[in-house]
């Protein structure tokens, strides 16, 4: 059905992405410093999960963010929102990662771009919710492999009257103990349903995930029978509008890795400016200048992929899917080849709890496995592209 399109050139890039990246940016810098960051997120090394505490954030910043529009980014206007383009979208959430926000943003984003696959007064009054209100929702979608496939859905639904009854454990649900509503898929028969779930629904509960981000929570979340009405049922038919917008997933995840990965670039580049050893700027030394240049060459790669990969999703072409697993793959590279050389760069103090660099660390490595790192999104272009290797 795309294949007259062909992706915009300058990556549909103009002057509005332009300017909401550079407010995004702005309020950012001006309202989580890495201090205040630290301080939010990183107050004591001992895991949170051993009292039984959820992973901290503001959300009196939540309300800023909703004022300023973000969470209507993805959201169609007549439900409210920007429908600003993929594009912009990643350069958004790039800044995001840069300064590894703790909010259920993405998450929500994420929601949005299916509802708005799916269509619909049900799925257009919840993004309404979203732009207006700032509901925030996140995925219930995929299964204790991390796989979204259809067939491997780990809910099923029974019907009962006009209702459905949801019951199974969905896995990898991100921030959910941030939000309000989940959207759940669910088997009924040979049918694939999505679903919009209240996060305090009679027979949901949530099961929280050790995880080693600082910045998020993730968690596992059981349905044991949970009772979805008739005018929660978004799509009885789902199978296609979440295919069709798991590139635009992949694509918000290789953004985050691209933003922390530019900010660990960049603290590392201006230390490597300022520490003296042997008389000279570490920096001086090719045994630092070299894998920073490496670092700057694989990120900007990544980054290159990123905006094509956004590209091809707004004209909605073929290559969607390739070019996000290209930028998946490539931003998981690169952030996991910076993460590892911002620490030992930073030498003694690099490995320390109250230097920020850690938190971008887990940050990277949450996000490298998020929907598969790039050992497995090369494998799924290699399948694509060339068939299953025997």
């Amino acid at each position: 059905m795309f294949d007259n399109k062909t992706a915009a050139k300058d990556f549909g890039f103009g002057e509005d992405e332009a300017m909401m990246r550079d407010a995004v940016r702005r309020y950012l810098s001006e309202n989580l410093s890495t201090y205040t960051l630290s301080r939010l997120v990183a107050q004591a090394p001992e895991p949170i999960y051993d009292h039984g505490d959820k992973a901290p954030w503001d959300s009196s910043m939540w309300s800023d963010i909703v004022k300023l529009g973000w969470t209507a980014l993805a959201v169609e206007e007549k439900a409210g929102g920007t429908n600003i383009s993929m594009a912009g979208i990643a350069a958004i959430v790039e800044e995001v990662g840069r300064a590894a926000l703790p909010s259920p943003l993405i998450p929500t984003v994420s929601a949005s771009l299916l509802l708005r696959r799916v269509g619909g007064q049900p799925a257009e009054q919840l993004m309404s919710e979203i732009a207006g209100e700032g509901l925030a929702v996140s995925l219930a979608i995929t299964n204790a492999s991390g796989s979204w496939e259809p067939s491997d859905t780990p809910l099923v639904a029974r019907q009962v009257g006009p209702d459905l009854v949801l019951s199974g454990s969905a896995h990898f649900v991100q921030d959910a103990f941030k939000v309000g509503m989940l959207l759940a898929s669910a088997r009924l028969g040979d049918d694939l349903v999505l679903c919009a779930v209240g996060i305090d629904a009679r027979g949901l509960s949530l099961e929280q995930d050790h995880i080693h981000d600082l910045t998020r929570d993730q968690a596992t979340v059981h349905f044991d029978d949970v009772r979805v009405g008739e005018s929660a049922i978004l799509s009885r038919n789902a199978a296609e509008a979440i295919a069709a917008t798991w590139p635009a997933l992949l694509t918000l995840v290789a953004a985050d890795l691209c933003g922390a990965a530019e900010w660990l670039l960049q603290t590392t580049v201006s230390y490597a400016k300022e520490r003296v050893q042997f008389d000279r700027p570490i920096g001086f030394f090719q045994a630092v200048k070299h894998p920073l240049v490496d670092a700057m060459v694989g990120i900007d790669s990544a980054r290159s992929l990123l905006y094509h990969a956004a590209a091809e999703i707004d004209a909605e072409t073929p290559e969607a899917y390739i070019a996000a697993r290209m930028a998946k793959s490539a931003a998981s590279d690169a952030a996991a080849f910076i993460s590892n050389k911002a620490i030992q760069l930073h030498g003694g103090i690099g490995f320390t709890w109250e230097h920020a660099l850690h938190i971008y660390l887990k940050r990277n490595m949450h996000n490298q496995a998020l929907y598969g790192d790039g050992v497995y999104q090369r494998r799924k272009l290699a399948n694509t592209l060339i068939g299953p290797i025997a």
